[in-house]
């Protein structure tokens, strides 16, 4: 697998040495534009051009179910993930809203939700109907581990061929908080209560009992850390492997990689302990309340664009973050320059 992404090239820096360069010749005090100015380099080390482009953005959710349900960690019902897809192909959940609003393609992926689903507009998948409980057995086999991660790389690869210049990935997926805090778990070394909060929100009674339970999973497991793949097949999920091939689609074809909240972030990092070049594609939208996340993006090496207590998931996070990119690109292709506007510099 990891020989598969050894193209994924290094981030161009001379180009975002040179984007830096005309930043500096616009008609504004060096640095006044903060972190937009810095997004705006990191966007031209990612595209290698002048001026780069983030429209129109691909926005893939992936849905998958999770057998620890059996183990009371959610406060939801399994079968909430089939009804979430049919929302979301009706368009009525969050992330069609903010889809909407940035203009970007949308797609709905099965990559191992429990049930049959057949609606249209879905596109059909499926590993496996929804992983196994990780208390008793491994989630899936790394055959199906790499089965899902190829679903996601081959998705984004699409979408990034009908035109689209920046990926979002979300997720759909009952009780997915806890096999992402699994894998937090095992790739920072940290204990599961650092880790572990309430999710879609259960109780602090519940929290404990979900704390138990991924460490009674990850102990009966015993998945390699060094092995990203051993990680996502005993302990991991469909829906999160799928996101990480995604993501590394993305690196390969040198296209920014807007990355959502809590689970989505755990599967970034599986895409940088893949292949550690796919960091330097990934921003990050948003910090979600989910405790975890906060660790998550330090691992990443990241600054988050917002904080607005965000902890939907789904990709909405990112793509409500996405025009903050915009501006980034619109700054470089549309502010005047001193010379060209006959203002004088600072001497």
């Amino acid at each position: 697998m990891n020989k598969r992404f050894a193209d994924i090239q290094p981030v161009n820096r001379e180009n975002g040495k040179k984007v830096a360069e005309y930043i500096n010749t616009l008609t504004k005090p060096l640095g006044s534009l903060g972190r937009l100015e810095e997004i705006a380099i990191q966007l031209g080390e990612i595209t290698g051009e002048a001026f780069p482009t983030v429209t129109p953005p691909g926005v893939i959710v992936f849905a998958g179910d999770h057998g620890i349900v059996e183990e009371g960690v959610s406060a939801y019902p399994q079968e909430v993930t089939a009804q979430m897809v049919i929302n979301f192909l009706q368009g009525g959940a969050g992330i069609n809203v903010f889809s909407r609003q940035i203009g970007a393609e949308l797609e709905i992926v099965d990559v191992g939700v429990a049930s049959d689903m057949n609606d249209e507009g879905l596109v059909n998948k499926k590993v496996r109907k929804g992983t196994r409980n990780f208390c008793e057995q491994d989630a899936m086999t790394r055959a199906e581990a790499e089965q899902a991660i190829a679903v996601g790389y081959e998705r984004a690869e699409n979408i990034i061929k009908q035109g689209a210049k920046c990926l979002i990935v979300g997720e759909m997926g009952i009780g997915n908080t806890t096999p992402s805090s699994a894998i937090l778990a095992v790739l920072s070394g940290k204990d599961i209560t650092e880790l572990v909060g309430a999710g879609t929100g259960i109780a602090a009674d519940q929290i404990n009992h979900k704390q138990a339970v991924i460490k009674r999973g990850i102990e009966a497991r015993n998945p390699d850390r060094n092995d990203p793949l051993d990680v996502l097949a005993k302990v991991g999920g469909l829906e999160i492997a799928a996101m990480t091939g995604a993501m590394l689609a993305a690196a390969e074809n040198q296209v920014p990689i807007l990355v959502d909240g809590f689970i989505c972030t755990v599967s970034a990092l599986l895409a940088t302990e893949i292949s550690n070049n796919a960091r330097d594609y990934m921003i990050v939208g948003h910090r979600s309340v989910e405790v975890g996340h906060e660790i998550a993006i330090n691992m990443l090496g990241k600054k988050p664009l917002l904080d607005l207590g965000f902890r939907l998931g789904e990709g909405t996070g990112a793509a409500v973050a996405f025009p903050i990119l915009q501006s980034a690109v619109l700054m470089l292709k549309e502010m005047a320059t001193f010379s060209s506007a006959g203002v004088s510099g600072k001497e």
